[in-house]
């Protein structure tokens, strides 16, 4: 039994037979290999087009400031995972990849779809952005959600990620209606939620790359394909210098049992 639409199955990204190999209709090897960087193949891959120079630098700009952040959890579960197995690095890899949710590295999208909520419905309702923007904070803190993309545990007084993109992304001359709401939410956050909450990374990278023309639907990939390559560089690192166990040493050391004495 077939599930699902299958009857005009069909794919626009490649072809491949004994000779060549093409690629959104471009040939791999006379087009693409040597005359394009990865960044920029990653938005042909997605999308069939090359990329435009700002789409290109704002694509390039999130990759890099969101592939590293220290020993953060998924790190530490890809290096632990890697000491386990190290004959296994895409299992340690996949470890780190796996964290990607609502929480961690997954944020982008998530404020990615919060913002297109924003900007389609303030173009559709004729009411001011601010009150768009006062309705869907509202909604969200009776719901008890917070704000995807406000707000860093360890950056509280804003991102400096955030600072350097959106620079960039004025530099670039791109401006909007999905930066416009990103700034309202900024705004009006303390209004609803009795705090400020300032824009982090994952809040200004789906904001300029939306308002650049990146698909919503494959914002996810952005911190996932960034962090795969902060991934790699930590199991490098823990191949010669390694602290998975360590780390696993400090945290057993770190929490006290409180269940039942003996």
């Amino acid at each position: 039994m077939r599930i699902g639409r299958q009857d005009d199955p069909h794919t626009a990204i490649c072809m491949a037979d004994a000779d060549t190999i093409t690629i959104r209709g471009k040939d791999l090897c006379d087009d693409l290999i040597g005359n394009i960087g990865f960044a920029d193949f990653y938005v042909f891959l997605l999308t069939g087009a090359t990329p435009t120079p700002a789409q290109s630098r704002l694509v390039n700009a999130a990759l890099v400031a969101i592939a590293e952040h220290g020993l953060t959890p998924t790190v530490q579960a890809a290096r632990m995972t890697y000491d386990a197995d190290p004959a296994a690095l895409q299992g340690a890899v996949a470890a780190g990849l796996l964290g990607a949710g609502t929480v961690v590295m997954g944020t982008s999208e998530l404020c990615g779809r919060f913002l297109h909520d924003i900007v389609t419905t303030h173009a559709a309702s004729g009411d001011t952005l601010d009150a768009v923007v006062q309705s869907k904070l509202a909604a969200r803190k009776a719901a008890g959600q917070t704000v995807p993309g406000y707000g860093h545990p360890l950056h509280a007084g804003g991102d400096p990620r955030t600072a350097r993109l959106l620079a960039l992304a004025e530099e670039l001359q791109v401006q909007g209606p999905y930066l416009d709401a990103l700034f309202a939410v900024e705004r009006l956050i303390p209004s609803v939620y009795g705090r400020q909450l300032p824009i982090n990374a994952s809040g200004s990278i789906p904001a300029v790359l939306l308002q650049g023309g990146f698909p919503l639907g494959a914002l996810k990939g952005i911190p996932i394909l960034a962090r795969t390559a902060g991934l790699l560089a930590h199991l490098f690192e823990e191949s010669t210098r390694p602290i998975g166990f360590l780390m696993a040493d400090y945290a057993d050391r770190a929490i006290a049992y409180d269940g039942p004495a003996r």
